[in-house]
């Protein structure tokens, strides 16, 4: 199997949306707003450097959604093919992302993980990422279409 990686476009969407579906975390975290085509285009098109593919075959096997506000990072949808998982795919995305992050001038990068998600929150814990808590997340959706979580 060889892979490849790349800086995702707006262009990778369909293969995206099709991936995030494949993964039942993964769809479990879409909402029909920021998800949408003209959301992740408007996220790629403002992070245009922070966000990586898997390639295998030429189709994306694995990505991860990576941006910043100038001062600090968030990791959004890091995604592995089930076909793909456990061949340090995501290790090397994330690697990727916070070397694009960090080329960039952030010092402090963070991600969102489901509490229930035992696999993933082991992965993040291997790969350096502690639990903050003493913070609290507090969600607001100004639009009726996205949900405000649990």
């Amino acid at each position: 199997m060889e892979l490849t990686y790349k800086i995702l476009t707006a262009s990778d969407y369909d293969e995206l949306f099709a991936l995030w579906n494949k993964v039942e975390q993964s769809k479990r975290a879409l909402n029909p707003v920021d998800d949408s085509r003209e959301g992740i285009t408007r996220y790629i098109q403002r992070n245009p450097n922070t966000c990586f593919g898997a390639v295998s075959e030429g189709k994306i096997v694995g990505a991860i959604l990576t941006g910043h506000d100038g001062r600090r990072a968030i990791i959004h949808h890091l995604c592995v093919h089930p076909d793909f998982q456990h061949r340090g795919i995501a290790t090397t995305l994330v690697e990727k992302a916070e070397a694009a992050i960090k080329n960039e001038g952030i010092q402090k990068i963070f991600g969102l993980v489901f509490k229930d998600n035992d696999k993933a929150n082991a992965f993040w814990e291997r790969m350096g990422y502690s639990i903050r808590t003493n913070l609290n997340y507090r969600n607001k959706s100004l639009n009726d279409a996205v949900p405000t979580g649990e």
